[in-house]
């Protein structure tokens, strides 16, 4: 059974809220709000891209989105981790709950 973090909707910020910078394999999130740039590894700059529509969005849904074009591993596992990516990103300011 997916934990309640897996199942619940999150939205993206603002798309003027962040700025982007990408650097070989690290991105650089510029929060205007907060004025605090954080540095990411993938899967976050991924996971960022697939919410710029600013719907909510499931840690499933994304893992489903997602899955089209990364090999992801088990299903359960995968839901999971980006649960708690959301949750990380909702803690930073980035995300916030639907």
């Amino acid at each position: 059974m997916p934990s309640l973090s897996a199942t619940t909707a999150y939205r993206r910020s603002e798309a003027d809220a962040l700025l982007t910078c990408a650097l070989d394999d690290l991105t650089l999130l510029y929060h205007r709000r907060s004025g605090q740039t954080h540095m990411v590894i993938s899967p976050v700059p991924e996971i960022l891209a697939r919410m710029e529509s600013g719907a909510p969005v499931t840690a499933a849904a994304l893992h489903d989105d997602l899955a089209r074009d990364f090999d992801l591993g088990p299903r359960d596992a995968a839901v999971e981790a980006i649960a708690a990516h959301l949750e990380s990103l909702a803690a930073l300011g980035l995300v916030r709950p639907a």
